[in-house]
């Protein structure tokens, strides 16, 4: 949907040539989701990842087409599967037993199909969800709740239905909140230094961060009920703006069009989930808070903006700025080499799971 979704198709292939994680699929969501597989599977391409399946998912509970942002590199192509669902099993079948991690860095609608479907194959293969959202405070009842967060929005129902399934299937849960993304932001620069690689993935991810955040500041002046906010929570206004990305209380009165030249901070939520699929990195770099169900941990790094999950946020920084470097740098001096994406050994590497895009 946006930069911070590429960015974690970065981190990932990174993360991939160090044979710490062996992703399986990327399933697209959230309309229009042919666009969307597209960029993925061009992304993919251009990041040495050719060989890994992309499908098509759902609207994501979306009435009506999102924006999406535009790449050179968004290609259509024979290697795009008109179904996630239908690719999710694929994989899942041949996968070992409690060896797959399903990472949601969106709406739920599309896991959520998975598990009233093929509930019985889930719970055999899926060894843990790690979920880009939130829940309610964990204290406040017998199990985890989805709060309010903007992937949960997109679908509150599908979103509870996989809270309540997982905790009853006994299929542990991560949890990544915002207050996690909010403790170890990206600064600007960064991604000048990526683009300095001349990375077709790195200089249109500086172009588009730009037009990102001037999109989102356009609507978080909109009233909470105007349609244009695309599910945006009623919480993001133009206080929660300034604070967030600026390091202000507000803004100027005159409120201007653009505000990309004063932004301080950028937020990088997905590249953190999947950060958090790594145990190494989740144990060194998080602190996360446990909720037994059943017998069961589900875990959540960040719970509020004084408890917000990060132990060690410089070390963090480094440590994810050094891989999406890495990344850039490998990628431009490998050749392009395609593969039939639907042969490949579930048993090489530790296995990661779809990734809800």
């Amino acid at each position: 949907r946006d930069v911070d979704d590429e960015l974690a198709l970065v981190l990932l292939s990174a993360l991939r040539r160090k044979q710490i994680l062996n992703p399986k699929a990327v399933i697209a969501t959230l309309s229009p989701v042919l666009d969307r597989a597209k960029l993925a599977r061009g992304s993919l391409d251009v990041l040495g990842m050719a060989d890994v399946p992309v499908g098509v998912g759902s609207s994501g509970g979306a009435a009506q087409d999102l924006e999406v942002y535009k790449a050179a590199h968004s290609r259509s192509s024979e290697s795009i599967h008109d179904c996630g669902t239908t690719l999710a099993c694929d994989i899942l079948r041949r996968a070992r037993s409690k060896s797959v991690q399903i990472l949601c860095l969106a709406s739920l609608s599309d896991l959520a199909s998975l598990l009233k479907d093929h509930q019985e194959l889930f719970t055999a293969k899926v060894k843990e969800v790690v979920v880009m959202g939130g829940v309610l405070p964990i204290d406040s009842g017998d199990k985890l709740i989805p709060d309010s967060a903007y992937n949960n929005n997109c679908d509150m129902e599908a979103a509870c239905f996989v809270y309540d399934s997982c905790q009853a299937l006994g299929v542990p849960t991560i949890t990544l909140s915002r207050w996690a993304a909010y403790g170890c932001p990206v600064r600007p620069q960064l991604l000048d230094e990526l683009a300095k690689t001349e990375h077709m993935v790195a200089t249109n991810i500086r172009e588009k961060s730009k037009e990102s955040i001037d999109q989102l500041w356009k609507k978080v002046r909109l009233h909470p009920s105007d349609t244009r906010r695309e599910k945006l929570p009623e919480r993001c206004d133009t206080k929660w703006f300034a604070k967030t990305f600026i390091g202000k209380e507000d803004l100027l009165d005159e409120k201007p069009k653009s505000v990309w030249s004063s932004v301080e901070n950028l937020n990088m939520y997905d590249p953190l989930a999947v950060m958090c699929c790594v145990p190494s990195y989740r144990n060194s770099h998080f602190i996360c808070r446990e909720k037994v169900v059943q017998g069961v941990s589900h875990l959540v790094a960040g719970i509020s903006e004084k408890e917000n999950g990060i132990r060690n946020r410089c070390s963090l920084y480094e440590e994810y700025s050094s891989l999406f470097m890495s990344a850039m740098q490998r990628s431009l001096h490998e050749p392009t080499t395609h593969f039939n994406c639907t042969s490949f050994d579930s048993d090489e590497r530790p296995s990661f799971g779809e990734r809800a895009a």
